[in-house]
């Protein structure tokens, strides 16, 4: 049609081309399709015509009939020619007719809550079961449970409501619960997967996230690296949680785990531009200088420049080795083995001990605190161990050699420090700054421990000082135990080089405005930010002398609220960022480690069929820190109860 028209009117003059451009338009104007009008209900027609809307549908109240527009003519032909009855019988504006409609609406209430009852019941239902799934997951419970769990609450309804008027109606309620073995299963995947949208929300979010890693084999021998994510927002909150969970089938090489945690990213798509740091548990496959996980991380060009460190708590283990416990522990391991080895000997010995003393602790060294507990426990029952040996016919010369019982004093003492030490840096969301507090903490008390033993004041040192009472004329020799002191001492400053390096950033960033820094000092500062972080150097240099000036903030600094959250992101873009990356960094591997004991819990020598995606279901569901959308959850499930 517009082009007949265009090609018409060429050729003819302005006037002609007026005229016929407006007969044009009354021609499209006719061709255009008419637009609908838009009708709206009336309130007041309710009493005028029964008539009232119901999702969007305008229904006669009296035969439930519905017209397809709520137009006036319509309700007013539709109620005189059906119900004219209603105009002599109820008359316009009368009590009874307002009395009637309410008892209409009341009626048309009542056919309506006999539909959406039973569904709101089974939305109910689906998210009860939704719950108890997300429950017997944290739980780390096998998914037959919940069938366990559905018996449980039918047998006790009966007593639990017996003087209920709605007895019955809770009893139907518990009855349709859905927690069959398989509906279990489902409910824990939909779970996870929630969870792990709002992860990835967040890592969208986030300025910045660094990584830990650890790899352990499960109960069928199928080696399982998990990886956890901590990330940082722009107003410094920070939010640690688990990425995934990796198996490696076949060997655990460097470019093993390697190939499998790229294939991974990929396949979550992880922006990997905001990586700051990757924290192991150091490794030969992790940390191997030409063909380790890192190594092969730094060469890849899809991985940006990142920070790698040590796990700071196996370095304070293997830090501890360094001491000499050697002629203690063979002897008291040996002597526990023999006593709780056997039942026999492990009854008669309890049998000789008070009701309130403790029993003997056992000792391996894959648990860290346990070397502390053990020798303080042995320490502790050492009279009563002597006599039981006694009678048991075993001569071990070494427990009455004075020598031998002061070194065991010693170790037991200066092993439960190293024990709190280590429980200092274990936990979740500790920060780097806390963690080398208490390093630098303990090395400073090594050096006032050194100084009890030397005076023998021994006020840090209980065993011995038991010992030296039980004994006073015992020829103690202070430097035997300084020594040891000393080398463990001397062992810390070797293996924390990693986390020393970036010590002054994190002097600078825990308090800004120290008066002793001078221009070197902030020289220094700009330059280890600027490699560390690769940013621009004078920039850098130029914003800490600003930052240092600041009267605003600087007032600010000490109030209770985070300071790095009030600085100025457009002032100081590249302080902030340095800032924000160095937050995010993980000191530790504790996530991976603790997460081992519910993977141990979840995937039992009872479930070893359990496959790797539910398992990571499970153990997503048991240690995460989100929590389920269950509104969400329902309104994407089709709810029907229990059959």
């Amino acid at each position: 049609m517009d082009k007949w028209l265009k090609r018409s009117a060429e050729g003819t003059s302005n006037e002609e081309r007026n005229a016929f451009e407006s007969s044009s338009n009354k021609i499209l104007d006719k061709c255009a399709p008419k637009k609908s009008k838009t009708y709206n209900f009336h309130q007041e027609w309710e009493l005028d015509y029964f008539f009232t809307m119901v999702k969007e549908n305008c229904c006669c109240l009296i035969c439930n009939t519905s017209l397809a527009m709520p137009k006036k003519g319509n309700l007013e032909r539709h109620f005189n020619t059906m119900h004219s009855k209603y105009l002599t019988d109820f008359p316009p504006n009368s009590e009874i007719r307002k009395s009637k409609l309410q008892a209409l609406k009341s009626q048309l209430q009542v056919q309506e809550n006999m539909f959406s009852g039973p569904i709101e019941q089974s939305k109910a239902a689906t998210e009860a079961s939704f719950q108890v799934s997300y429950r017997i997951a944290q739980k780390c419970k096998p998914f037959s449970d919940g069938e366990y769990i559905k018996e449980i609450f039918e047998e006790v309804s009966d007593s639990l409501f017996k003087n209920f008027k709605n007895k019955n109606e809770i009893k139907k309620a518990v009855h349709g619960l859905q927690l069959s073995r398989n509906t279990v299963m489902r409910r824990i995947e939909i779970i996870s997967k929630n969870l792990n949208e709002q992860l990835q929300k967040d890592i969208a979010l986030c300025v910045a996230f660094s990584l830990q890693f650890d790899e352990s084999t499960d109960v069928t021998d199928t080696a399982q690296l998990l990886v956890f994510i901590r990330m940082v927002f722009e107003d410094f909150s920070t939010k640690e949680e688990l990425l995934g969970m990796i198996s490696l089938k076949g060997k655990t090489r460097g470019l093993d785990i390697f190939t499998e945690f790229k294939a991974y990213i990929c396949q979550i798509k992880l922006c990997m531009y905001k990586l700051v740091s990757m924290t192991t548990d150091g490794a030969p496959a992790m940390t191997g200088i030409h063909n380790g996980f890192i190594a092969l991380c730094h060469k890849d060009e899809d991985f940006p420049d990142f920070i790698s460190y040590h796990c700071i708590i196996h370095q304070q283990v293997l830090a501890s080795k360094r001491l000499n416990t050697k002629h203690v522990m063979d002897i008291s391991f040996k002597i526990v083995n023999s006593i709780k080895g056997k039942s026999l000997q492990r009854r008669l010995f309890k049998q000789q001990l008070d009701e309130k003393e403790p029993e003997l602790a056992m000792h391996t060294d894959v648990r860290w605190l346990s070397r502390g507990k053990f020798l303080q426990r042995f320490r502790d029952l050492l009279d009563e161990i002597i006599k039981f040996l006694d009678e048991r016919g075993d001569d071990y010369q070494q427990l009455r050699d004075l020598d031998w019982q002061c070194d065991l004093a010693f170790l037991a003492d200066f092993t439960g420090k190293l024990s709190t030490l280590n429980l200092n840096l274990q936990g979740k969301n500790k920060t780097l700054t806390e963690m080398m507090s208490s390093i630098a903490a303990f090395q400073c008390q090594t050096a006032s421990m050194i100084v009890d033993i030397e005076k023998k004041k021994f006020e840090q040192f209980v065993n011995i000082k038991d010992h030296m009472e039980k004994h006073p004329n015992y020829n103690f020799i202070s430097k035997k135990y300084t020594t040891e002191i000393r080398a463990v001492v001397a062992d810390f400053e070797i293996r924390f080089g990693d986390f020393r390096k970036i010590e002054n950033l994190v002097q600078f960033i825990s308090y800004p405005f120290n008066d002793s820094i001078d221009h070197s000092d902030i020289y220094e500062l700009a330059t280890k930010f600027a490699d560390t972080f690769q940013m621009e150097h004078m920039m850098l240099q130029n914003e800490i002398i600003t930052l240092s000036c600041d009267i605003f903030l600087k007032a600010r600094s000490s109030s209770g609220q985070d300071f790095w959250a009030l600085v100025s992101k457009e002032k100081y873009p590249n302080l902030k960022n340095c800032v924000e990356q160095l937050h995010s960094c993980f000191g530790s591997t504790y996530l991976c480690e603790s997460a081992f004991s519910y993977l141990k819990q979840t995937k039992s020598k009872q479930r070893s069929r359990l496959t790797d995606a539910h398992t990571l279901d499970s153990l997503r569901l048991a240690i995460s820190n989100y929590k389920p959308d269950y509104a969400k959850l329902v309104e994407d499930t089709q709810t029907q109860c229990s059959h």
